[in-house]
């Protein structure tokens, strides 16, 4: 039996160790993506029916994500190419951006590329898929990161037409509870061609990040001939990368700004996209904007 002298020592030891564990700050969380930052490179702007930028993470950092903007042209221009570099064995560190003009235009325009960079990130590698190449009207592929990874960003190219095939879905797949894995990628024919063709998406994908979800925005479903959708991350997450996606039109509207925002020293959180109607269509459609989040 415990005297009264050692129950008051018990107690006195008890409570110096609740002290002790009050006084204990908490770990702060680790942030998912260190050093995330937004880069941009334009190109010439003249009336030339080709034009293409490179952006390019600075020494030390490496690609998460990716975007673009067309300048001067509201409809005439259609980007092609949205290619990151890298491989599956290889982290991607800088994005190409490649626009035609859809139809003859005698103004002057540009293309800036955005590439979404932070300090390197465990298990990072830039997958890719492939559709058939035909000459349907419609091409579809999805890239999907190996077991065990996530997506970060997304990318993609039209290969064997030149401003005669427009993306209508670049889609992350995920959800605000769920980490995104892959991105679906869907391309008409702007214009009538009979050359074979296909499309390649591109899925940057890491190891897993703390926090990763995917957040979404429809837009207005309307006839106007131009609209514009941002979606963003919630609060105390950046944005890694992001997609978009056209419903009811089939080759007739064309995404015309796909900017994050951000920049040399400013994480993203959102992403703006704006389309037109490629050509004049008479029903309603919208604009769905996607963003991919992680832990700030």
């Amino acid at each position: 039996m415990r005297t009264k002298k050692q129950a008051r020592a018990s107690v006195l030891v008890l409570g110096l160790v609740a002290v002790g564990a009050v006084l204990v700050p908490a770990s702060p969380a680790s942030a998912a993506v260190p050093g995330l930052v937004r880069i941009a490179a334009v190109s010439v702007s003249d009336s030339a029916d080709f034009h293409s930028a490179t952006a390019t993470c600075p020494v030390g950092k490496v690609l998460t994500g990716t975007g673009y903007e067309l300048n001067g042209v509201t409809g005439e221009g259609i980007v092609d190419d949205l290619r990151p570099n890298g491989g599956p064995a290889t982290a991607p560190t800088s994005v190409t951006v490649g626009a035609y003009e859809a139809e003859a235009f005698a103004g002057n325009w540009s293309v800036t590329a955005y590439a979404i960079c932070a300090n390197p990130l465990p298990g990072l590698v830039r997958i890719s898929a492939v559709s058939v190449s035909d000459s349907a009207d419609f091409h579809s592929t999805t890239a999907a990161c190996p077991i065990g990874k996530v997506l970060t960003g997304t990318g993609y190219e039209l290969n064997g037409v030149t401003g005669e095939g427009v993306v209508d879905d670049f889609r992350p797949n995920g959800g605000v509870a769920a980490a995104p894995t892959a991105v679906s990628l869907g391309a008409y024919e702007a214009d009538a061609t009979a050359l074979n063709w296909s499309v390649t998406a591109y899925a940057i994908c890491a190891n897993p990040l703390a926090g990763l979800m995917r957040a979404t925005t429809v837009g207005a479903n309307n006839s106007l001939d131009f609209r514009s959708v941002v979606a963003g991350c919630p609060v105390g997450k950046v944005m890694t990368g992001a997609g978009y996606e056209l419903n009811g039109v089939t080759g007739e509207g064309v995404v015309d700004d796909f900017r994050p925002n951000g920049g040399p020293a400013t994480a993203p959180t959102t992403v703006d996209s704006g389309a037109y109607e490629e050509d004049a269509f008479a029903g309603n459609w919208s604009d769905t904007a996607y963003a991919i989040c992680a832990t700030a």
